[in-house]
């Protein structure tokens, strides 16, 4: 196996363009777990931890980060901007999968049961591709093409993610067979706009992708009593956990049957929009 290591986006990009097979690593938390399993023997390795240009972020309207921002920085360093997506990076394995992990590991794997996708879906995230021939960007819901598949092209790097400030309150939770350290048995990210009155969802693996709730964001923008502080009607929570319920597309497997799954999702939408309703009531 073939070791590169580029020290700029530049010569990533040129080295991505003359061997378009071999895979990418920075954190190495999927890539190096499929390796010493033998799942996978790529013919080369492009290593990214010397390219710099991934491992920045800024905030000019929207936000930039990195493809190289390691779940721990997204804690440190974003939660007040996107708390969402801080809750999910907290949820990811133990302190050393989160100092090593990126949100560009995490997106080029693409699995269904990938933390970060609920939100970035709820929160209408675009996705920056780059190669020599260019830079392009793919909203979220383009991004997920199939299990562990994505839009890329063969010769194309993740170089960041581009979503704006939380506009509203935001809401991450997930179910696991323990309370650390596990792969979700399915998960859901709500987020609320109350200056446009809608509201974006993210369903997590219960699907063969990550998957949006378009009818409940409906439901959501037409019936929640925006600007008027007053708890949520039982009825109202329940009609909204079912559509987020009925949008999945989950199968049985070794962590949880479709039932349950359906189910779960139901009470996770439920409890996330009861505390995002909380929080917007206290704003």
């Amino acid at each position: 196996m073939e070791f590169r290591h580029p020290e700029s986006l530049a010569e990533a990009l040129v080295l991505k363009a003359e061997q378009p097979a071999s895979v990418p690593i920075a954190g190495g938390t999927d890539v190096m777990v499929e390796i010493n399993f033998d799942t996978r023997r790529p013919e080369a390795l492009l290593d990214l931890t010397g390219v710099t240009e991934l491992a920045g972020w800024a905030r000019q309207g929207w936000l930039r980060i990195g493809a190289g921002i390691s779940y721990a920085r997204l804690i440190g360093e974003l939660g007040s901007a996107l708390p969402g997506l801080a809750m999910a990076a907290r949820t990811v394995g133990s302190p050393q999968i989160r100092n090593r992990g990126t949100i560009g590991g995490n997106l080029g794997a693409a699995s269904p049961a990938g933390d970060c996708h609920p939100v970035l879906l709820a929160a209408d995230a675009v996705i920056e591709a780059a190669s020599v021939r260019g830079t392009r960007l793919i909203p979220a819901t383009e991004f997920y093409t199939g299990p562990k598949r994505n839009a890329l092209e063969p010769d194309e790097l993740i170089t960041a993610v581009l979503l704006p400030p939380a506009p509203g309150p935001q809401q991450f939770a997930k179910i696991g067979t323990r309370n650390a350290m596990v792969i979700a048995v399915c998960a859901f990210a709500l987020e609320l706009r109350p200056a446009t009155r809608t509201a974006g969802t993210g369903i997590g693996s219960a699907g063969p992708t990550p998957l949006r709730a378009l009818e409940a964001e409906e439901f959501l923008a037409a019936r929640l009593p925006w600007g008027e502080p007053r708890p949520l009607p039982e009825s109202l929570s329940r009609e909204f956990g079912d559509l987020v319920a009925a949008a999945a597309r989950p199968i049985d497997d070794v962590r949880g049957t479709a039932a349950y799954r359906r189910h779960a999702l139901s009470v996770l939408a439920r409890r996330t929009l009861t505390w995002a309703w909380e929080e917007q009531a206290c704003a």
